[in-house]
C-alpha cells in the first residue's frame, strides 16, 4: 500500500469513527452510560490523531482500533444489553441473553494485545516472538481486570443506576466470562493475526 493510499484509508477510518460517535451521542438510550462506554474513544482518538506522524502504527492495528471504537460506540448508543445485532445473534444462536457485550470484551483483549505486541517488537523491547506473545496477552488481561474493577467501582458508587453500564443481564458469571472473551481475543491477536502483523511491522521498518 502506498503512503497516499494509507493516508486516505486512515482518514476514512477517522471520519467513520467520528461520524458514528456524533450520531450515537444525539439521542443515546442513557446519556451517562453512553459517556462511560465511549470514554475510551474520547481518550484514544485524540492521542492517535496527535501521534500518527511521530509514532505511526501499522495499518492493521489502526483498522482494528477503529473497529473496536465502533463496537464501543454502538454499545454506548443502545447499552450493550439492547444492541440490535446482539438480539439477532441471540435468536440465531438460541442464547439466553444478548451477547453483544462479549464482542466488546473480545475486542478488549484483541486490540490491547496487538498494541502491546507492536510496541514490544517495533521498539525492540523484546526480540523473541514467543516472549512478545506472552507479554501481550498479559497486558490485555491486566487491562481486562482493571476494566472489571472500574465496573465494580461504578456499581458501588451508582448502585442500581449502573445496571446498563454493567450489562450483566442476570448472569452471575458475567465478570469471569468477560475476562474469558478478552483472553480469546488476545490469543487470536498473537496467533491468528501474527503473520499478517509481522509483515506489516517489517514493512514499517523500511
Amino acid at each position: 500500500m502506498t503512503e497516499a493510499a494509507r493516508a486516505r484509508l486512515l482518514a476514512g477510518l477517522g471520519l467513520l469513527v467520528l461520524a458514528a460517535l456524533v450520531a450515537s451521542g444525539v439521542s443515546p438510550h442513557d446519556r451517562a452510560t453512553w459517556l462511560l462506554e465511549v470514554a475510551p474513544v474520547l481518550i484514544a482518538a485524540p492521542v492517535l490523531g496527535a501521534t500518527w506522524r511521530r509514532y505511526p502504527l501499522t495499518t492493521l492495528l489502526y483498522a482494528l482500533i477503529a473497529l473496536h471504537m465502533l463496537v464501543l460506540i454502538l454499545g454506548g448508543a443502545y447499552t450493550y444489553a439492547r444492541v440490535p445485532l446482539g438480539f439477532w445473534l441471540q435468536d440465531a444462536l438460541h442464547l439466553a441473553r444478548n451477547p453483544y457485550d462479549k464482542i466488546g470484551h473480545f475486542m478488549q483483549g484483541l486490540v490491547p494485545a496487538m498494541v502491546a505486541r507492536e510496541v514490544l517488537l517495533q521498539r525492540g523491547y523484546v526480540s523473541s516472538r514467543g516472549m512478545a506473545a506472552f507479554l501481550s496477552v498479559c497486558v490485555a488481561m491486566a487491562i481486562s481486570a482493571v476494566y472489571e474493577l472500574i465496573e465494580w467501582g461504578v456499581a458501588l458508587a451508582a448502585g442500581s443506576g449502573a445496571t446498563d453500564f454493567l450489562g450483566t443481564q442476570g448472569d452471575v458469571w458475567d465478570t469471569q466470562s468477560d475476562m474469558f472473551w478478552a483472553l480469546l481475543g488476545a490469543m487470536v491477536a498473537v496467533t491468528v493475526l501474527r503473520g499478517w502483523h509481522d509483515r506489516q511491522i517489517r514493512a514499517m521498518s523500511y
